[in-house]
């Protein structure tokens, strides 16, 4: 499989990384002329699930592929390669090949000049990046670049922030920076480092283009056109969805929500247990990964061994013992808050059915397994209240961004859901 197989829905983006890579290639063998389509900073944006940082790594295989170092690869030397056309034969498809050792590293993150940046806690601190931009400033070791992915651009602290845009206005020769971030709005991304790259839009894949992709990973076809439905296009939840009974129930458990908000008292009922759904998985995923860390860094400061100048080194490792728990707890607040916005997606997307339901409008709901429900609810709600429901979830989200307590916000919310 090509590396770009991964990109699902998004034909003009991959055209264009195709084109690039091959631009890309060409300066890297000194042959300067072709097609000015490579840069050295690129923004990938689109929605959640869209595969914003799928399509950056696979265009950072497509810039270290060994198939695309040798022109003799092109397979014809009967005429010149379009690099603009993302269908030729003759080389252009060759980029991002997946087989070779560039392309495997790349995509099992262990590439020595691919540098990913994917923050595990709520934010990417200024000296996680100056130690990135530091790294990425060398000359390739293995590779013909430096890659620099920054698979969620829009967590940058302003001083991370300014620490990225110092090296994007002066970058070396040999380094590209690859940016993930929702959209171009300034919260996301700063004017300042947007004017700087160059843009890949991406959109929502089709519900068919996901579905298509989970048969090929063994899902049946019943259930990868439910799971590519219910997912809204996300790949990854979808993916879930289909394979982990666990996601399945705690999709179901929120969905049943909406129809049974009859009182105070079920509102709260509902918000202790969105919340506390919530931190059972983040718990979960904290315990799973604390332990192994904690035990490696102890075992490196020297916990267990023997010697002269091990009691002292192990008195001075507590800073760093501090450090890495914070960085858990970060980490544990952030796989809450996840957990909870993919419930709020979900309510969003019934309360939208809702208004499909009672516009009699063709278009395909996101929940079909709930349409008793959404119908209840469209009988009691006018399509005012509906919409005004839906506010009050872009509200709670927008809360939840702003470091409200999630137990206020979402008890705030479910109250606004109350069923007249």
């Amino acid at each position: 499989m090509s590396v770009w197989d991964a990109v699902i829905g998004q034909p003009e983006a991959v055209g264009a990384l195709r084109a690039a890579a091959r631009s890309a290639a060409e300066i890297a063998a000194g042959r300067p002329g072709g097609p000015a389509t490579m840069t050295h900073a690129w923004l990938f944006t689109g929605p959640a699930g869209s595969g914003r940082s799928v399509a950056a790594r696979a265009f950072a295989a497509a810039l270290q592929c060994e198939r695309s170092a040798d022109p003799a690869d092109t397979g014809d030397s009967a005429g010149p390669v379009d690099p603009a056309d993302p269908a030729d034969p003759n080389g252009s498809d060759l980029l991002g090949c997946g087989q070779c050792a560039a392309c495997r590293t790349v995509a099992a993150r262990t590439h020595a000049d691919v540098h990913s940046v994917v923050p595990e806690g709520l934010s990417i601190g200024v000296d996680e990046m100056r130690a990135v931009v530091g790294r990425a400033a060398r000359r390739p070791s293995l590779g013909r670049w430096q890659v620099v992915v920054i698979e969620d651009a829009d967590r940058l602290t302003e001083q991370a922030a300014n620490a990225l845009l110092k090296a994007v206005e002066e970058p070396p020769a040999r380094t590209v920076f690859l940016l993930c971030a929702p959209s171009l709005h300034p919260d996301d991304v700063s004017l300042t480092i947007r004017s700087r790259c160059r843009l890949v839009a991406l959109r929502t894949p089709a519900a068919d283009a996901v579905a298509e992709v989970l048969e090929r990973g063994g899902v049946d076809a019943d259930t990868a056109r439910w799971a590519a439905a219910a997912g809204q296009g996300h790949v990854g939840r979808s993916r879930r969805l289909a394979r982990d009974a666990d996601a399945r129930s705690r999709r179901a458990e929120v969905l049943a929500i909406p129809a049974s908000l009859t009182s105070l008292a079920a509102c709260l009922r509902a918000a202790d247990h969105l919340v506390g759904a919530a931190e059972a998985e983040a718990g979960a995923l904290s315990a799973e990964l604390d332990a192994g860390e904690t035990e490696s860094l102890q075992v490196a400061l020297g916990a267990g061994a023997t010697g002269r100048g091990v009691a002292s080194a192990v008195r001075g490792s507590a800073g760093a013992l501090r450090e890495l728990e914070k960085r858990q707890k970060s980490r544990a607040t952030r796989a809450q808050r996840d957990a909870l916005d993919r419930a709020l997606v979900d309510l969003a997307a019934f309360y939208r059915d809702v208004l499909l339901a009672q516009a009699g409008s063709p278009v395909a709901p996101a929940h079909p397994d709930f349409a008793d429900d959404v119908a209840a609810v469209g009988r009691q709600v006018a399509s005012a209240g509906v919409l005004q429901r839906l506010s009050a979830i872009l509200a709670c989200r927008e809360a939840l961004d702003q470091n409200v307590k999630p137990r206020i916000a979402v008890e705030a919310l479910t109250a606004a859901l109350r069923l007249p």
